[in-house]
């Protein structure tokens, strides 16, 4: 058999054609009116604000947060900045330092925009089911990244034992809309400025969505300060144990706990208290789950191994067990922070500046939504057929990367006639009409059937 061979053509190709639909979602938002609203001072400037700041969102989306990838779409390639709706491609230094220039000027414009984006156009907020009621889960977590071995301003010792930064970020919902985030220095304490963080994310869910909210937080952000005091919003929050003896707990939980697993191994007790280890009465009942180990890596040990979890919990009617499984599905979690960190490929964020690694991270929030806002559209428009083979039934969220690599990364034939510009995907694209059917819903045009 003959080996494919290569040919050059003077057709117009290009490998990205699902940034068509991050121009359709940007130009659906009034964003670019506000973009250009910043008061920041440029001296005969070619390209607008939007420009520059559309021209960033693009590389996001395909997963290039280095300045140095906009050159490639400046040679020879137009489709990048009709794809975006922009009057050109601005070079790398002008992007670099236009986005130094704006800094965090943009921040809260991009966290208006991005909440608007998820109320318009995301298809459903999913509730999560529980014994008592329906509720939306918020889960807030601190996720630090990498950035040793660099001289960036912010860039500190983090909890995880690396140089970097230490986010905080807020998802709302089973499929993980990112609705608030803070870029903070790698050595801040994962508590500091976070009840006034919550009060932000709240301010902006309380907009999303009427049904009430379940807050979930780890042990690092046990404080009172972080109990929500607002109608609607409940909360389950880890404790850290602190100087609790874990001998304490386990008597506590032969008293009042119930075993769900007695065997020679080990032991599970599981229970509710309204009262402290000490007699204090509690503000809110603490869950516990007190597990003694009999039999480690094979052997018998003479005194019991105790583990201990505790959690507050601010819903009533909800037993243990029922408490402990909502919080390990706040473990969900991490898979968001893991498709921002690797699949796009914001760990090691681009500039030597704080505020303008703030506004990179911030605009990869409103990136990351709108890659899942279409990812939830895909899932969607496939179920109602037909849809690629080797992609499963049943999936209810799809994976950053994926969309990345099915929608985002499309050949495509760009085509001027009659005045007007086609982009082409050819019969051997899989997802050219799934993508039609994306492209349709954002615009408001009717949907193929």
């Amino acid at each position: 058999m003959q080996p494919v061979r290569i040919k050059h053509t003077i057709e117009k190709l290009a490998s990205h054609g699902g940034l068509i639909l991050i121009g359709d979602l940007l130009n659906s938002m009034n964003i670019q009116k506000s973009f250009n609203q910043i008061n920041v001072h440029c001296v005969d400037p070619k390209f607008s604000h939007t420009d520059i700041l559309s021209t960033m969102i693009g590389l996001l989306s395909i997963a290039k947060p280095d300045y140095d990838a906009i050159e490639i779409f400046r040679e020879k390639q137009e489709f990048f900045a009709k794809a975006m709706q922009i009057s050109g491609c601005p070079s790398s230094p002008t992007l670099r330092q236009r986005i130094d220039l704006i800094g965090n000027k943009a921040d809260d414009i991009i966290k208006t925009e991005s909440a608007t984006l998820i109320q318009s156009k995301a298809p459903a907020i999913s509730p999560i089911q529980t014994s008592v009621g329906l509720f939306i889960p918020l889960d807030i977590d601190v996720s630090p990244f990498d950035n040793s071995k660099t001289q960036k301003e912010g860039v500190s010792r983090t909890y995880k034992g690396y140089d970097g930064y230490a986010p905080i970020f807020a998802y709302l919902g089973k499929e993980g809309y990112l609705v608030n985030l803070e870029l903070r220095h790698g050595s801040q304490h994962c508590q500091k400025n976070t009840p006034g963080f919550i009060e932000q994310t709240l301010s902006c869910t309380s907009k999303l969505t009427d049904y009430p909210i379940l807050m979930r937080m780890d042990s690092g952000n046990d404080s009172q300060d972080n109990f929500p005091d607002q109608e609607n919003v409940h909360f389950i929050i880890k404790r850290n144990l602190r100087k609790e003896s874990p001998l304490r707990w386990a008597e506590l939980a032969r008293q009042k706990g119930q075993a769900i697993i007695n065997r020679k191994d080990k032991v599970v007790w599981t229970g509710k208290t309204d009262i402290g280890l000490n007699g204090e009465k509690l503000p809110f009942p603490i869950v516990f789950e007190v597990t003694e180990h009999h039999i480690k890596k094979g052997q018998q040990l003479m005194f019991p191994e105790i583990a201990v979890d505790t959690y507050w919990c601010s819903i009533e009617g909800l037993d243990a067990s029922e408490v402990i499984s909502l919080y390990h599905d706040h473990g969900t979690s991490e898979q968001y922070h893991s498709e921002i960190k690797s699949d796009m490929d914001l760990e090691r964020l681009p500039s030597c500046h704080f505020s303008s690694n703030s506004l990179i991270l911030h605009l990869g929030m409103l990136v990351y939504n709108m890659l899942r806002v279409i990812g939830q559209i895909s899932l969607e428009e496939m179920s109602k057929g037909p849809f690629p083979k080797y992609r499963k039934k049943g999936v209810t969220r799809r994976r950053i990367k994926t969309v990345i690599q099915d929608l985002m990364y499309m050949a495509g034939r760009l085509i001027h006639s009659g005045r007007v510009w086609y982009f082409s995907f050819g019969q051997l694209n899989p997802f050219a009409a799934i993508c039609e059917r994306i492209i349709n819903r954002i615009r408001g045009g009717p949907v193929m059937a």
